[in-house]
């Protein structure tokens, strides 16, 4: 198999779509893909040092985090949380438990549905969590200060739609791995 550099000297196309196609060119998309990279590790370490102000991992925090914001709306359990961060139930399954140990939430039994278990933050994960945003609400406000209300909204909207087709994308990076 040969490694030389095509005759004409420019790299394979990285896309097809002519709507992330400039002029014939990918070089605007893999600029939004590696500026997409830059800004999602550095939100992660945000994330991380969020994490650390509280004592946790930045996974943990954000377990910890997504069970208070969704239980505003009532009982919370492990297949709303997975689906909140789009993760896996037993991912979730095994967080908790890391949180629970370290008494931040507290599980209890589905009274509707005796087979689902609940979570909720504790007085004392809640404690923490309100001692942090007094510097979240600072970081976040500076992070996400470029944007204007409606940009947030369309990015917010974007996203969300990015998600889902990176997850059909993924699935087909499987199939196609496979064959």
């Amino acid at each position: 198999m040969s490694r030389e550099i095509p005759a004409s000297g420019k790299a394979a196309l990285t896309v097809s779509r002519p709507e992330l196609l400039i002029d014939g060119s990918d070089k605007e998309f893999r600029r939004l893909v590696h500026n997409l990279f830059a800004f999602f590790a550095r939100h992660e370490d945000i994330r991380n040092g969020h994490a650390r102000v509280v004592g946790l991992a930045g996974v943990e925090y954000s377990v910890l985090i997504s069970i208070s914001h969704i239980s505003v709306s009532g009982p919370v359990n492990i297949r709303t949380v997975a689906e909140h961060l789009h993760v896996s139930g037993t991912f979730i399954t095994r967080t908790v438990k890391v949180l629970e140990r370290k008494g931040l939430v507290i599980k209890t039994v589905d009274e509707a549905d005796r087979r689902r278990v609940n979570v909720a933050v504790t007085e004392w994960g809640r404690t923490e969590l309100n001692r942090l945003s007094v510097t979240q609400r600072q970081v976040n406000d500076v992070e996400f200060g470029p944007l204007s209300a409606e940009e947030f909204g369309k990015l917010n909207d974007i996203v969300e739609r990015l998600i889902s087709s990176s997850e059909t994308a993924l699935a087909m990076e499987d199939y196609l791995a496979k064959r």
